[in-house]
């Protein structure tokens, strides 16, 4: 199981990189997260940020 790091303007989130399902582009330069039998979290970054950082996870 492998773990990313994504940073949160309310806390920052362990996300297993496996269990994301779907990034979309959310407000003020975040991105919405959808995790697998979740509800989707808010980061900070753009996607290509978020990708870049699930993919090197």
């Amino acid at each position: 199981m492998q773990f990313v790091l994504l940073n949160s303007r309310g806390g920052n989130y362990m996300v297993v990189a496996q269990n994301i399902a779907w990034l979309r582009t959310g407000e003020n330069g975040q991105t919405n997260v959808g995790i697998v039998g979740g509800s989707p979290l808010v980061v900070d970054g753009n996607i290509e940020e978020i990708a870049a950082i699930v993919l090197a996870g």
